[in-house]
């Protein structure tokens, strides 16, 4: 009888297996990743004394450890083991997210992952993987989109690292970025991931804004560079997601009957007066004409691009609003109420 039982439990497990082995053989390669990062970093305290590296480094690093602690202090974030180590990426991207959309649609690639939920974007430490995975979505006729992996929040499940890409960050920059990874460490609802990136994005300049106002004052030179580089960003993330409006409509008007290749006109037309038109934005910022992008042809984004900018900033507007006429410009007030409000992982 516990023979039967055993086998029965076996043939079960075996089948599980074949069922789901893209989703084993993807936990393995994510696995393996992050387990390379954790053998290969050092403790900050130790990188801090060794002479071998460069006080550059050093300074961003104490740098960093300065803004977690105001993340902490300033914005009521909780405290955690995060950035206290550091791994050096040799000058190799870490990893990658893969994001794909519908064609004529603003309707992204969907992924389910086990105990964190539906993410509109699939990340990978394998980039044979990945080109694998971007030529698979190609084919069922996708648009695509990868972009390399500044930094990821493991939600507290790892202790996670200071990356040696980071430091490359000016500091109203470097400041955006920790808090962001340190917001959801704080707060993370499964299955709300543009509720989540979205909550970061805005606690992170938030965060980043009040960080750089106190170090430097709001009549220095620093702050209000970092307040004109904000609001020009301001000024392009509110011209993007115009243009998704104008997308979508767009595609809302395609009828089942129209050819192909009028959907490819429109849609391209529409991308390109949406992108070129970002040269009309008045940016304040030093040195400005030396950063904006020029968009041409050949180098448009396509529907994955504009989903990906959805997932960070289309709640932008309803965090700020919620933030200022219900809780008074209040920070710890607001967050106590999210984190009453929103069960976290």
């Amino acid at each position: 009888m516990k023979r039967r039982i055993f086998l029965g439990l076996l043939g079960v497990l075996l089948a599980l297996g074949i069922w789901q082995r893209e989703l084993i053989s993807y936990g393995y390669m994510q696995a393996k990743g992050q387990l390379h990062i954790m053998l290969n970093t050092r403790p900050v305290a130790e990188v801090l004394a060794d002479p071998t590296y460069p006080d550059s480094l050093k300074t961003k690093i104490r740098l960093i450890q300065e803004i977690k602690r105001f993340a902490q202090d300033s914005l009521g974030l909780d405290p955690s083991d995060n950035f206290t180590t550091y791994h050096d990426q040799e000058g190799k991207p870490l990893m990658w997210v893969l994001v794909g959309s519908d064609r004529y649609a603003l309707k992204p690639v969907e992924y389910a992952i086990p105990l964190l939920g539906t993410f509109s974007y699939k990340g990978y430490f394998d980039r044979q993987r990945l080109i694998q995975a971007d030529s698979m979505l190609q084919r069922d006729g996708y648009d695509t989109r990868i972009n390399e992996v500044a930094a990821y929040s493991t939600l507290g499940f790892f202790k996670d690292p200071i990356l040696s890409s980071m430091l490359k960050r000016t500091e109203g920059s470097l400041a955006e970025l920790i808090i962001h990874e340190l917001t959801h460490g704080t707060l993370f609802i499964k299955d709300q991931l543009e509720y989540n990136e979205n909550l970061a994005d805005f606690v992170g300049d938030y965060g980043a804004e009040r960080y750089m106002a106190q170090k430097y004052g709001r009549d220095s030179l620093p702050y209000r560079n970092y307040l004109a580089t904000n609001a020009y960003y301001e000024r392009f993330n509110d011209h993007i997601l115009k243009g998704t409006q104008t997308l979508d409509s767009v595609y809302k008007s395609f009828k089942p009957s129209t050819p192909v290749s009028v959907k490819e006109t429109v849609k391209w037309t529409t991308i390109e007066t949406i992108m070129t038109t970002t040269d009309t934005l008045t940016d304040e910022r030093l040195n400005h004409l030396a950063k904006r992008r020029v968009w041409i042809k050949t180098d448009l984004p396509n529907n994955a691009y504009f989903v990906g900018f959805l997932t960070y900033r289309k709640q932008q507007n309803r965090f700020k609003t919620e933030f200022v006429t219900q809780f008074k410009s209040d920070f710890k007030r607001y967050l106590t109420h999210l984190k009453h409000t929103y069960p976290s992982l």
